[in-house]
């Protein structure tokens, strides 16, 4: 059973996937399996896949397209390794992310830390480094409430995009599939359901690299993002995965709009 598992859903992804899959069998001290789920592409993703010799690459093709929701799942249910990263096709790991984060949940023996999260660096189609994100507080243990709360307040996914994020897969069964009512809060989502069973802990240094290309999800669904940050914001509220006050969510959504235009700006500055 490997240590870990990294989820490689794709679409189309023949541009960057041989380097998110480098970037993955680059990583040392782990024992690892790549799981690669081709979404019926129409392009060379499935031959470049196949071109790996390396076992721990293992690929997987869905007879017809499931949708970004449908092949998460797919990929989450194939995974066999103790902890759970998901990759997407246009971004990287950076060296150590596998074993600085695998270390801090398994050093967890009480399993009081549902995720660990890292900062990011932002690059270009070509690779280029354009900025860095992080989570603006101490690296260490966040309270689940307090960085839900942060999310809300900021009108953003401060955690971050999923190669950031690593997870137990026994946490995984427990809270179920991905749910993508509002698509471009996938991620968060998630994030919210695996904080209800414990806190995070957060890495200052950059462990994964988010790739903002014209074929990258979200600058293909950036107009749309705002809208649906409010409704998710509205449905998380009342399922309880938030304890935020009506002023906390009426800045989040302001924020959520200032941070659409913001983001759109920087897309159109960036992206070529």
């Amino acid at each position: 059973m490997a240590t870990a598992s990294i989820l490689i859903p794709t679409y189309n992804g023949a541009s960057y996937i041989a380097s998110a899959i480098d970037s993955v069998l680059e990583q040392h001290g782990i024992d690892l399996e790549i799981i690669v789920v081709d979404d019926n592409s129409t392009d060379d993703t499935v031959a470049i896949v196949r071109n790996y010799q390396d076992p721990r690459v293992r690929l997987f093709q869905n007879p017809a397209n499931l949708g970004a929701e449908g092949n998460w799942n797919r990929a989450l249910e194939l995974a066999k390794g103790t902890y759970i990263k998901l990759l997407p096709q246009d971004d990287l790991l950076l060296p150590g992310c596998l074993a600085t984060q695998v270390a801090v949940l398994a050093a967890d023996t009480e399993e009081n830390i549902s995720i660990v999260f890292g900062a990011r660096e932002i690059i270009d189609k070509s690779g280029r480094v354009i900025t860095r994100r992080g989570f603006q507080g101490a690296p260490g243990r966040v309270a689940a409430a307090s960085i839900a709360r942060a999310c809300v307040r900021k009108g953003t996914n401060v955690i971050g995009e999923p190669g950031a994020v690593l997870f137990r897969r026994s946490l995984a069964e427990q809270v179920g599939q991905f749910n993508s009512a509002q698509p471009y809060m996938i991620d968060l989502d998630y994030w919210l359901r695996l904080l209800a069973h414990g806190d995070a802990w957060y890495m200052d240094q950059p462990v994964s690299a988010f790739r903002v290309s014209s074929s990258s999800w979200s600058v293909a669904i950036g107009a749309r993002q705002s809208r649906q940050f409010a409704d998710f914001l509205d449905r998380v509220q009342q399922a309880g995965l938030i304890s935020a006050s009506r002023w906390d969510v009426a800045i989040g959504k302001m924020k959520a709009r200032l941070n659409n235009v913001l983001r759109l700006l920087f897309y159109k500055l960036v992206v070529r």
